[in-house]
């Protein structure tokens, strides 16, 4: 039986995690609903592992979010490696168009390891040839 899109792997960008661990940020809300429904419905949650140091750098509570990816992060998603291909693919383009190099690395790393939604809050992220969906249009298309 073929599984529907929807319960394939999900790669969150930064931006969502960092809405979600910050209650200030004006995203906050959708960030939380976003992850209840990813875990209430199983889905496999994707990030790369350069992010955890993003995260934790921009984060005023280092002990909350230390303690966000021990207890979350690293035992229940998949944090995964960008490898020597995405990384010169990424370089690589990131030269020829100038586009940001960041937003290349996160969606060919998702893309080289089988997520199918890329969920960011990013208005003109990247298009790599997977489904790229903000948070609130995935929540609408869910509902």
């Amino acid at each position: 039986m073929q599984r529907d899109i929807w319960m394939h792997k999900v790669f969150l960008d930064v931006n969502v995690i960092v809405d979600f661990m910050d209650p200030h940020r004006p995203r906050h809300q959708d960030a939380v609903t976003l992850l209840q429904f990813l875990l209430l419905h199983s889905y496999e949650i994707c990030i790369t592992e350069d992010m955890l140091s993003t995260i934790y750098y921009i984060s005023k509570n280092k002990e909350k979010t230390l303690l966000f990816f021990n207890n979350v992060i690293l035992k229940k998603w998949q944090v995964l490696p960008f490898g020597q291909k995405v990384l010169d693919l990424a370089v690589s383009t990131s030269l020829e168009t100038k586009i940001d190099l960041e937003d290349l690395l996160q969606c060919l790393c998702a893309k080289a390891n089988g997520c199918h939604i890329l969920i960011t809050n990013d208005d003109s992220f990247y298009d790599c040839g997977i489904t790229i969906m903000t948070t609130k249009a995935f929540l609408q298309a869910k509902t």
